[in-house]
């Protein structure tokens, strides 16, 4: 009997990446965390864990990949930095202060502002004693959960360890045109792919071998902070 070309369908479902990329997105958040940043002594980078709005005919990564009944995610999944820079104290070179926390505590308020949960964040007032204390908090609480938003993705291209492109990501900075992140419908920053895109530098493919047949897939353990 001889191959059947009907009947086949899409394998995988829709066939889209289980993860994001660069663009405008809609998401909500599912966890934050700190993650330190090594070239810069207490730096850390704020990483925003999201999710699309649930996809038809669309399998994600599983949720908990040591517990399989958790099952998978309903839409595409993203790890984003707040910022393209780590939090780290320093002076700017116009003599400014900058402190880590104060900047990562304006993120977050500004976060919960768009969000409408401001209440939150202003409820924690003097009850925590550090950075780290805080965003575990608002990490357990969840004031932000399940609720969708707009965003603009920034992103830079690297070769992942299958060999195929993936994305660093962050948060631009906010603009005349809008802000990096807005309750849904609100005035979010157009993604501009010469502005919110770094590509890698494309090297020409000398010959082509059996090594260039398989399929390109992302991987969550290719996602890399920096």
């Amino acid at each position: 009997m001889g191959l059947s070309t009907t009947g086949l369908g899409k394998e995988g479902g829709t066939g889209l990446p289980k993860t994001i990329s660069p663009g405008n997105h809609t998401v909500k958040l599912n966890s934050i965390n700190l993650e330190e940043f090594g070239f810069i002594k207490g730096a850390y980078h704020l990483m925003l864990n999201v999710e699309t709005e649930p996809i038809d005919g669309f399998e994600g990564f599983m949720i908990d990949k040591d517990n399989p009944e958790a099952g998978h995610y309903a839409g595409q999944v993203g790890r984003v930095k707040a910022s393209q820079y780590a939090f780290a104290d320093g002076t700017t070179k116009s003599g400014i202060q900058i402190q880590r926390d104060k900047s990562i505590l304006i993120f977050l308020q500004n976060f919960c502002k768009a969000l409408e949960v401001n209440s939150w964040f202003v409820d924690q007032d003097n009850k925590h004693d550090t950075i780290e204390e805080f965003v575990e908090a608002f990490n357990k609480e969840k004031p932000f959960k399940d609720i969708f938003f707009d965003v603009c993705v920034a992103g830079k291209e690297y070769e992942g360890k299958s060999g195929y492109t993936n994305y660093d990501m962050w948060l631009p900075k906010s603009s005349k045109d809008g802000y990096a992140f807005a309750a849904k419908g609100g005035k979010v920053v157009p993604f501009d792919e010469q502005t919110h895109l770094k590509k890698m530098e494309v090297n020409p493919v000398e010959n082509f071998g059996d090594d260039d047949l398989d399929v390109p897939t992302r991987s969550a353990s290719d996602f890399t902070l920096d």
